[in-house]
């Protein structure tokens, strides 16, 4: 019998209502979106990884990104350096429609890893999650590092109700190569255990919700280990919950295969801050997911 609460099967009963109830709605990419406003997922995280085993999820690739979101970066090159192509798309657009070069991807990758003049003019993709997370800018010009503010009140109010972490500045948002999706984070603990809640505006949830879910719970078990406490659970919200139109197909393969044991999620070592974490210090264990399914990102 199917557990309800693995991860893989709360993710496939949205796919599937997704597909079964979406509304078909145009979008800003011109792809077309099947969608649905407002869902929730509970993933225990003292079970497992909430790490989708139905398809192979690049969980080196959502670590990296986790990473350099924490690192306060928002150039690709570290990225690419890391062979993460992801954030790819939108500066290669901004080059192509600037310039007027047709230019292919791999070529632009490897200007933006060689030629760092090149990197910082056209590999940038504007003040997007690492620069709100670490150094949001406010009215008056101050600067706030939310991820030293969160730990710091972690240690020391663990009862707060202010445990947040945002990306939506709203006066930057027009110099974002992409306005943030996953917008914000609460944390809460009780006892010993950390939890969040992550609110997604913008779900993805062929290709992004995946990743989103298990850097969310890579993030809590980060912030967990630098403040003395151990992972609870993962509370997912998205508003808009969309399957684009040529992912279909790969959501009806997904949704003919069966989950496997879920996965664990433990770190190497604890640094002395959070920004000493490396990708070496991440490991998953238990993981033997069905092969990846391929399908294109919309710009």
């Amino acid at each position: 019998m199917t557990d309800p609460a693995h991860p893989d099967t709360q993710y496939l009963d949205l796919l599937a209502r997704v597909l079964r109830d979406g509304e078909a709605r145009g979008d800003r990419t011109g792809v077309g979106t099947l969608g649905l406003f407002g869902a929730t997922l509970h993933f225990d995280l003292t079970a497992g990884a909430p790490l989708l085993t139905t398809k192979k999820v690049a969980w080196k690739h959502a670590a990296c990104e986790l990473l350099w979101f924490l690192s306060g970066s928002t150039n690709i090159r570290p990225l690419l350096r890391h062979g993460v192509r992801i954030w790819t798309a939108w500066p290669l657009e901004r080059y192509r429609r600037q310039t007027g070069e047709a230019i292919d991807q791999a070529s632009f990758e490897q200007r933006v890893i060689e030629d760092e003049t090149f990197a910082v003019r056209w590999g940038d993709l504007g003040p997007v999650y690492g620069k709100q997370w670490r150094d949001w800018v406010d009215a008056d010009g101050h600067h706030h590092d939310q991820i030293a503010a969160l730990i710091q009140g972690l240690r020391t109010r663990p009862e707060s109700r202010r445990h947040l972490l945002s990306a939506w500045n709203v006066g930057e948002l027009d110099r974002m190569a992409l306005p943030p999706c996953h917008v914000s984070y609460q944390f809460h603990v009780a006892g010993e255990r950390l939890s969040c809640l992550l609110y997604q505006r913008s779900a993805d949830v062929f290709l992004g919700l995946p990743f989103n879910i298990f850097e969310a719970a890579l993030l809590t078990a980060l912030l967990a280990d630098q403040t003395g406490l151990r992972p609870g659970e993962l509370v997912w919200t998205g508003g808009d919950v969309h399957l684009y139109r040529n992912h279909v197909e790969q959501a009806r393969t997904q949704l003919q295969r069966t989950p496997a044991a879920q996965p664990r999620l433990c770190l190497r070592r604890t640094p002395a801050t959070i920004d000493g974490y490396t990708l070496d210090d991440v490991a998953v264990t238990g993981y033997d997911p069905h092969p990846a399914i391929k399908a294109p990102i919309a710009v």
